[in-house]
């Protein structure tokens, strides 16, 4: 990646990042945390990766509400992209604007997990 693609990148982020937490209406999307974007060279493409926080739980009702909830934000999300698009065109200036594709990246809730379990083991110890 050059540092073109990487500035320009994080640009998008940023801007994709505002724009959700301030312009975009939609309930479905709710607290989503833009985790990192991936632009193609030739900016045509951008895959934009979200996730959501929430305890690492290990119920599996939690668990179904948890995957249910991000269902419903990635289809708010791929709702909304073309709204984000045209917002990115009057922010950026750029002379082609990427195709947002929203990736839901699981890594926090992981960590958040695992986490968790390293705090359980430390509690058994005492």
């Amino acid at each position: 990646m050059t540092r073109r693609t990487e500035r320009v990148g994080e640009q998008v982020r940023a801007e994709l990042a505002r724009m959700l937490q301030s312009e975009v209406t939609d309930p479905r999307v709710g607290l989503v945390t833009i985790t990192r974007v991936d632009l193609s060279p030739d900016f045509r493409n951008c895959n934009v990766f979200w996730s959501r926080f929430h305890r690492g739980d290990s119920d599996p009702e939690f668990a179904l509400q948890a995957e249910q909830a991000a269902l419903d934000t990635q289809a708010g999300l791929e709702s909304a992209a073309g709204f984000l698009r045209s917002g990115l065109a009057r922010a950026l200036h750029l002379k082609r604007v990427p195709e947002l594709r929203f990736r839901h990246d699981t890594s926090l809730a992981l960590g958040a997990r695992t986490l968790g379990l390293i705090s359980e083991l430390g509690d058994g110890n005492d």
